[in-house]
C-alpha cells in the first residue's frame, strides 16, 4: 500500500457537525441550467428566424415558428416548439390511469395480461400475434411456438382463404383457454358471424369439460367495418343475441370497432379516431335497442362488450397522442350516455400499420415496427399485434413471426417500458397534440352524426370523401419526398432479393373504401423498371473534380434509383452511349452549370440524349435542360416522365 493510500484509510471520518468549506456549500434552489443565462421565447425567434433568411426565407409569417409547423392530420399541426405557455389552455381534467377521463390509461394497475406479479407494478400489455394461415396444421404449430416465446393472446383471422371455421378446434387443440385468451375476426361474406358463432360453440364444448376460460378475448364482429370495407350495408340487429351469449364468459368481448379499415384507406389519425367514435356509438344503439320482442343489454353491459382496435404508425407522437385522445372521446361518449365511470375506459387494441408497410426493402419493417409498438405501449394500448416485416408480401415465416414477438419481449423485458403509466403525460407538446386530435376528432364525429350515423355516411361518400382529401395531402408529401419512405423513395436497394412468401387472405373485404399504402406508387415504378429486363439506366453527366458534384450526382442518384433506374456517372457527354440510355442528368455546382451547362447539354443531345435533367432548381434556367431535379421536386412526376420516356410501362402495386 502507498503512502497515499494508507493516509487515506487511516483518515478518521469528520465528525457529523463538521462545516462544509465555503466554496463547497450546496444552495437551497437548484435550478435546471441555473449557470446559464434565462432564455426568452423572443430570442429563440430572432435565431430561428435569422437562419431560416440565410436560408433563402424572407417573407416570414409571425410568429415566425408558423414557418416551421408540420401538418400531422387534417387541421391539425405540429409547432417547432413547445413550452409551459402552450399548455395555460389545455384541460386540467387528464386525471390519473385508470380512472375518468382514462386519457392516462384505461388501467391503474395489476389487471388482467397487463398486471404484475407484486400487484401494482404494470408488467406490460397484452402481446397479441395474428394468425391467418389456412393450413389448420401450420397454423397450430405456429400458435405453439408463439405462446412459448412470448405471446400472451392469439387473433385469429377465420375464414375463406383464412384459418378454416370448422377446423377452429383443431387449431386450438393444445391451447390452455385459461391462460391465453383469443379474438377472431371473419373475413368472406357473412364471416363475421361465422367466426363468433364457431368461437362460441368451441368456448360451449370446452367449458362443457370444466375447462376454465381465460378473461379476456373477442368475437371481432365489426358489421360496419365491414360495411366501410366491401361498400355493402349490414345488419346489425343480431349483435345483441350474440353478446348475450359472449356474457357467460368473463370479459368476452363481442364487438371490435375496427378502426384500422379507415387507416388502410388513407385516414389520418382525425378520421380514424372520428369514425371509430361514430361506430362505437352506433353499437351502442344496436346492443341497447329493444327488438323483436328481446330486451336490449342495459348501457353499462353494452360498453362492457367494446373494444376498439387502432392502427400505430412510426410517427410515434401521433400515434401516443391519438391513443390518449381516443380514451378521453370514448369516455365523453359513456359520459353523455349515462354510463357508470367503472365501464367507461376504452379497451385499446393497437396493431402496427399496414399503409406504413412496404414491399421493397421489407427488413426496413422490422424498424417501423419497433417504432410503432414503442409509441402503442406508451399511448396505453391494452393489447398490441406487431405485423411480421414481410407481411405485405404474404403469409410471415417462422422468422417474421418471431422477430414480431421479440419486438414486443425486448420493449417490455429489456426496455421496461411498462415500468410507468402513461410516461408521455406532462409533456407540454403531447398534451397539445392529444387535445388537438380529441377536438378535430370530435367535430369529424358530430359531422358523422349530423349526417344520420356512420352507415348514411358512409352510402352517402362523405366518409370517403373526407378521407380521400387526407390521404389526397399526404400523397403530396410522399410524392416531394417530405415524408421519405427509407428503402423505397430514399435510399433503395437495386440489388436486393425480395423473399417470397404464400398469399394472405385480405383481412378486410374489397368493394368499398380503398386500401392503400405509402410506399405503393414508388413500388410500382420499381416493379416496372424490374421487369423490363435489362436495367434501365439514366446516365449521370458531371462537371469538375469529384468533390465539386458529389453532393448533387448522389442526390440524383438516388431520386432515379427510387423509380428503380441504375445510375452509372462519367465526366463526359460521350459517356452516354456507354451507358445505354437516352436520358442524362447533368451534375455539378450553381458556377460550374453557368459556365459549361448548356454546352454538356448541347452535347447530351448530339450524342442521342432525347431527355436532359439538371441536378438544381429551376431558376438556374439552363438552356438545353429539359427538367430540374431537386429537394421538394415532384419526384413520382419525375420517374414517371424519365419511364416514358425509356418506353417502359407501370404495373399496380
Amino acid at each position: 500500500m502507498s503512502s497515499t493510500e494508507q493516509h487515506s484509510s487511516d483518515a478518521a471520518p469528520a465528525p457529523a457537525d463538521a462545516q462544509v468549506p465555503s466554496e463547497h456549500e450546496v444552495p437551497e434552489d437548484l435550478g435546471l441550467a441555473a449557470e446559464f443565462p434565462a432564455v426568452t421565447r423572443d430570442q429563440w425567434r430572432d435565431l430561428v428566424a435569422g437562419v431560416l433568411r440565410k436560408a433563402g426565407r424572407e417573407d416570414l409569417p409571425e410568429p415566425v415558428e408558423e414557418a416551421l409547423r408540420r401538418p400531422v392530420a387534417p387541421g391539425v399541426t405540429v409547432a417547432p416548439l413547445y413550452t409551459a405557455e402552450d399548455a395555460t389552455d389545455l384541460p386540467t381534467t387528464a386525471g390519473v390511469p385508470g380512472l375518468p377521463p382514462f386519457v392516462r390509461g384505461s388501467r391503474a394497475g395489476a389487471t388482467g395480461a397487463a398486471g404484475g406479479a407484486d400487484g401494482d407494478v404494470p408488467a406490460g400489455w397484452d402481446v397479441r400475434q395474428r394468425h391467418a394461415h389456412p393450413d389448420a396444421a401450420a397454423t397450430k404449430e405456429a400458435i405453439a411456438a408463439d405462446l412459448e416465446n412470448g405471446v400472451t393472446s392469439l387473433w385469429l383471422v377465420v375464414g375463406d382463404g383464412a384459418v378454416p371455421a370448422d377446423r377452429l378446434g383443431d387449431v386450438l387443440a393444445d391451447v390452455y383457454l385459461d391462460l391465453a385468451p383469443v379474438s377472431v375476426s371473419g373475413v368472406g361474406e357473412g364471416g363475421g358471424v361465422r367466426a363468433a358463432e364457431a368461437f362460441l360453440d368451441l368456448l360451449d364444448a370446452r367449458s362443457d369439460t370444466d375447462e376454465p376460460i381465460a378473461p379476456g378475448g373477442s368475437l371481432g364482429l365489426d358489421p360496419l367495418g365491414a360495411h366501410a370495407a366491401s361498400g355493402q350495408a349490414q345488419d346489425l340487429s343480431g349483435l345483441a343475441g350474440l353478446a348475450r351469449r359472449a356474457a357467460a364468459y368473463p370479459d368476452l368481448r363481442s364487438v371490435v370497432v375496427d378502426g384500422t379499415v379507415f387507416a388502410d384507406a388513407g385516414a389520418s389519425a382525425v378520421e380514424e379516431l372520428g369514425c371509430s367514435l361514430a361506430a362505437g356509438v352506433a353499437y351502442l344503439r344496436a346492443l341497447t335497442d329493444t327488438a323483436d320482442g328481446q330486451q336490449g343489454l342495459s348501457v353499462d353491459e353494452a360498453f362492457g362488450q367494446l373494444e376498439f382496435r387502432y392502427s400505430a404508425t412510426a410517427d410515434q407522437f401521433t400515434t401516443i397522442a391519438a391513443l390518449r385522445a381516443a380514451r378521453r372521446l370514448w369516455d365523453r361518449v359513456g359520459e353523455v350516455s349515462g354510463a357508470a365511470p367503472e365501464v367507461r375506459g376504452q379497451r385499446q387494441h393497437a396493431v402496427t400499420s399496414s399503409v406504413m408497410t412496404t414491399k421493397r426493402d421489407p427488413w426496413v419493417n422490422m424498424l417501423r415496427t419497433t417504432v410503432a409498438c414503442f409509441a402503442a405501449g406508451v399511448g396505453g394500448a391494452d393489447a398490441v399485434t406487431v405485423q411480421p416485416f414481410d407481411a405485405a408480401l404474404g403469409l410471415p415465416d417462422s422468422f417474421a413471426r418471431r422477430i414480431a414477438r421479440n419486438t414486443q419481449s425486448l420493449l417490455v423485458e429489456e426496455g421496461h417500458l411498462a415500468r410507468v403509466l402513461d410516461p408521455a403525460g406532462g409533456s407540454w407538446y403531447v398534451e397539445s397534440l392529444t387535445d388537438e386530435l380529441a377536438r378535430a376528432a370530435w367535430d369529424w364525429f358530430t359531422e358523422i352524426e349530423r349526417a344520420g350515423g356512420l352507415a348514411a355516411a358512409l352510402d352517402s361518400g362523405l366518409v370517403r370523401d373526407r378521407i380521400a382529401t387526407a390521404w389526397d395531402a399526404r400523397a403530396k408529401r410522399l410524392a416531394t419526398r417530405a415524408d421519405a419512405i427509407t428503402g423505397v423513395s430514399e435510399f433503395p436497394n437495386l440489388t436486393e432479393k425480395l423473399p417470397e412468401r404464400q398469399p394472405a387472405a385480405a383481412l378486410h373485404p374489397s368493394g368499398g373504401l380503398p386500401r392503400v399504402r405509402a410506399a405503393q406508387e414508388f413500388e410500382s415504378l420499381r416493379d416496372a423498371a424490374d421487369t423490363a429486363g435489362e436495367r434501365p439506366t439514366v446516365y449521370l453527366a458531371t462537371i469538375g473534380p469529384i468533390a465539386r458534384h458529389t453532393a448533387r450526382a448522389s442526390f440524383a442518384g438516388n431520386l432515379f434509383q427510387a423509380g428503380g433506374l441504375a445510375t452509372p456517372a462519367g465526366d463526359l457527354a460521350e459517356g452516354l452511349r456507354e451507358a445505354g440510355t437516352m436520358v442524362a442528368c447533368i451534375c455539378g455546382t450553381d458556377k460550374d452549370y453557368a459556365e459549361q451547362a448548356a454546352g454538356l447539354a448541347a452535347a447530351l443531345k448530339d450524342a442521342g440524349a432525347t431527355q436532359v435533367w439538371l441536378a438544381g432548381k429551376p431558376d438556374l434556367a439552363v438552356d438545353g435542360v429539359d427538367g430540374y431535379v431537386y429537394a421538394g421536386c415532384d419526384a413520382l412526376d419525375v420517374l414517371r416522365t424519365v419511364h416514358a420516356q425509356l418506353g417502359l410501362e407501370g404495373v399496380q402495386a
